[in-house]
């Protein structure tokens, strides 16, 4: 995930510093932290689920706070926010999923618009289209669901297909897709026809 979120961070006016992997052991995430203090957020990849090793969670909460941890959203439900404290500061820290296609999801959806609200921005949206999908999509775990389509204009309408399999772990499934069709947590999906809430991600 390393290069992709260095890219995400590039992609939206920050600077990236590559601080590397911390190992699961409580010195070598300490050094890493260590290592980020004189940034202005603190963006890291895994760690915060309920693996053995999902340490992370733990030692920031001993450094600083976590507001949240876990999100109603698939994929990237183990996502995290909270603070790092280093004396007089305050060092904003996301946790994203370990998954990669989680982890580009989470980015698009809170360390983008914090990044860009750091830098002063104030429109924060990503542009979005209603879109008719052209084939079915089922939402059966109460969570809201960021489906990878392609999109496409025929006529006047949009169109939305899936990038193919939608597993967490598939970069295929972002690699392909222009946008990202937004099925509400409170239904069970869409059918070929309906219009859904398409996010783009290239406009």
């Amino acid at each position: 995930n390393t290069y992709t979120i260095a890219a995400e961070v590039l992609r939206y006016g920050g600077v990236p510093k590559i601080l590397g992997i911390g190992r699961d052991s409580v010195e070598s995430l300490n050094k890493k932290i260590d290592q980020s203090l004189a940034s202005d957020m603190l963006i890291t990849c895994g760690g915060v689920s309920l693996g053995d090793y999902d340490i992370v969670k733990d030692i920031l909460a001993k450094r600083g706070e976590i507001a949240l941890w876990t999100v109603c959203m698939k994929p990237g439900k183990p996502s995290a926010f909270g603070a790092i404290r280093a004396g007089e500061k305050r060092l904003p820290h996301l946790g994203l999923p370990g998954n990669p296609v989680s982890a580009m999801i989470a980015f698009e959806q809170f360390a983008r618009p914090a990044i860009l609200k750091m830098m002063g921005r104030k429109d924060l949206a990503k542009p979005a289209i209603q879109a008719i999908m052209d084939e079915a999509v089922k939402n059966t775990d109460g969570r809201r669901l960021f489906a990878r389509v392609v999109v496409t204009k025929l006529s006047e309408e949009y169109h939305a297909r899936l990038t193919g399999a939608q597993g967490s772990g598939i970069l295929t499934s972002m690699a392909k897709a222009n946008g990202l069709a937004i099925i509400p947590e409170d239904i069970s999906g869409v059918k070929a026809g309906d219009k859904v809430l398409v996010q783009m991600l290239d406009w």
